[in-house]
């Protein structure tokens, strides 16, 4: 998502002496011999940053790490996509420890590449109590009911209020588990009057919202996608995504979301700049869906920018899925941590696992940084304010990037000029949604298969493209 911005000791004694040259079965050990334990990463110096340091400062010096990291696989010669390079980077380098994002992670258990860590678990009797609740059950639903991989941090999204704009206008405050009917009702409820850059908003994101933005958020967090990329058909003309697009199309009608004519949003400046771009952030929006960061940021805004003028801020849990309001699609996993199946150091890479999906590691992380810990308990708040909202619904894996590398590289910029356009003749009473709709699944559909023909007829040839595996397109198996 456009203008999201992500935020990337006390000392123990040392209690148990992490060994290399293990071998594959659990709970095994060599003592006093010391290795190299390869681990894939995005970079060396982040890595110890957040992780190896730490481990090694716990558990001794018995472990070396070597990282092998992953910049540069969007931008490879060979044109390759970022999964394809990615596998040649384990195949050639055949790293013990596998950071793997959702996506990978299920590809790399069905073709048999990683370690089952229940036996480990069960071994040595590793707590997995106090981990964010569904967790667990969401990877092991992934794995077909084994647990393959940890992760100690996630991202996960909650609905911000401005209590202050919620008194001053007589609505009442938002409620635990809002879906995005339940916010974009309550933004229609505030005034729609004055100037665009100084008056109040009853939606506002960290960026304009244009009306394509908007579906696109709403989808994600009801869990609907618009390519099935098994059978490779554009599914959009269906009674859930007409839903969609129409509490999308009200709300711009309504004029109660932050998105200024003409207006980009922040592209660049100082940090004052950056807080000033920000409605919600200055008070001009009453209700917004926001990450923790968004915390630090009104601290930040509070000590730099003069004359600032401080509210009273409310959180509540959301959005959910409506067709299972316990649970949400918008907490995303950050690194997943697991072991590759050809490692000679199994047990030491579990050592490894371990300790950073465990207490001591979150304990310490928990004074520091914007991310949520998977372990409970040890963050509580930010700025004074209750993570709980973060906790409260069960995580369910989104299959937004799933198969990506399937999809011609270009799908994604003809989809939205189509979507786009057809949203502009609605928005004109120029066509009927269901109109749209059916125009929008056909063209899309045509496009998708003359990339498909393309990308099959370029398939080996050096420098036949990238797919843009940020593009933002919905996808589904």
């Amino acid at each position: 998502m456009r203008g999201k911005i992500f935020h990337k000791i006390a000392l123990l004694a040392i209690s148990c002496v992490l060994v290399a040259g293990c071998s594959s079965g659990a709970g095994k050990k060599v003592e006093n011999t010391k290795s190299t334990l390869k681990v894939v990463f995005y970079d060396e110096s982040w890595f110890y940053q957040q992780y190896g340091d730490l481990f090694t400062m716990k558990n001794g010096e018995n472990i070396e790490f070597q990282v092998v990291s992953t910049q540069g696989l969007y931008s490879n010669d060979e044109g390759k996509s970022y999964d394809e390079a990615f596998d040649d980077l384990i195949e050639k380098e055949k790293p013990d420890v596998l950071m793997l994002g959702s996506d990978n992670f299920e590809r790399y258990i069905n073709d048999g590449k990683l370690v089952e860590l229940d036996p480990y678990i069960e071994k040595e009797k590793y707590n997995l109590e106090g981990i964010y609740p569904g967790l667990i059950d969401m990877l092991k639903e992934i794995g077909g009911s084994k647990l393959y991989g940890l992760t100690p941090s996630f991202y996960g999204n909650a609905v911000f209020y401005n209590k202050d704009l919620f008194d001053k206008y007589g609505v009442e405050a938002p409620h635990e588990g809002m879906s995005w009917q339940d916010i974009l009702d309550l933004a229609r409820r505030f005034p729609t009057d004055g100037d665009e850059k100084t008056r109040v908003y009853g939606y506002g994101d960290n960026y304009p919202l244009t009306i394509d933005n908007l579906i696109s958020n709403i989808a994600n967090s009801e869990g609907l996608m618009n390519v099935n990329t098994e059978t490779m058909k554009v599914t959009v003309d269906t009674d859930s995504w007409k839903r969609v697009f129409q509490l999308a199309i009200d709300t711009d009608k309504a004029g109660v979301v932050f998105n200024p004519k003409g207006d980009e949003g922040f592209t660049g400046g100082s940090m004052e700049d950056y807080y000033q771009s920000q409605p919600f952030l200055m008070g001009r929006a009453a209700i917004t869906v926001g990450y923790p960061y968004m915390l630090q940021n009104l601290k930040e805004a509070k000590e730099r920018l003069k004359d600032y003028k401080s509210f009273e801020l409310g959180i509540v849990s959301g959005p959910i899925d409506p067709a299972d309001p316990t649970s949400t699609y918008n907490s995303n996993l950050n690194d997943i941590f697991a072991i590759n199946s050809a490692s000679p150091n199994k047990d030491a890479a579990w050592d490894f696992i371990k300790f950073v999906n465990g207490e001591d590691y979150a304990r310490v992380k928990s004074r520091s940084g914007g991310d949520l810990m998977t372990r409970m308990g040890f963050k509580k708040e930010i700025e004074g304010q209750s993570l709980d909202p973060f906790y409260a619904l069960k995580p369910k894996m989104n299959k937004r990037y799933r198969n990506m590398d399937k999809l011609p590289d270009n799908f994604m910029g003809e989809y939205n000029t189509i979507l786009n356009r057809e949203l502009e003749l609605v928005k004109d009473n120029k066509k009927t949604l269901d109109e749209a709709l059916k125009v929008i699944q056909s063209e899309a559909q045509t496009a998708l298969d003359k990339g498909l023909k393309e990308k099959e007829a370029n398939k080996g040839k050096e420098g036949a493209g990238t797919n843009d595996t940020d593009s933002g397109v919905v996808v589904t198996d």
